[in-house]
């Protein structure tokens, strides 16, 4: 596994379209970022909190611990409902915090997951 950056912020939809302008005028003019790496943007913290609960925090804890593996897998390892764990595997897959494998297991190839955001306005 190679080693990828993650980063999860709060911010604007304005202001994430300003910084993907700003990103793709440099990259045409030939200025590519140093180390590229993935990102998810939440509107506020509220939610960013209703898509990573603590729930779904432990079980990527966990499933990077573990390295790849199945849904029914990762129920068992964690003690919990089979579709309860399903349905967060699933949620983190959407928001890309969790990778499907081609062999149909999953995993999370990040080492590390930056959040940030603003209490105040």
């Amino acid at each position: 596994m190679t080693e990828r950056d993650f980063q999860v912020d709060i911010k604007s939809h304005d202001k994430v379209m300003g910084e993907l302008a700003d990103l793709a005028r440099k990259i045409d003019k030939g200025d590519y970022p140093e180390k590229p790496f993935e990102r998810v943007y939440f509107n506020d913290a509220k939610t960013f909190f209703r898509h990573i609960t603590p729930r779904r925090f432990d079980l990527l804890e966990e499933l990077h611990r573990q390295g790849e593996m199945s849904i029914n897998g990762l129920a068992r390892l964690l003690k919990r409902n089979y579709k309860n764990v399903h349905d967060d595997v699933k949620a983190l897959e959407e928001i890309g915090v969790i990778e499907k494998q081609d062999n149909g297991l999953y995993s999370v190839p990040w080492d590390e997951v930056q959040t940030s955001f603003k209490l105040a306005a």
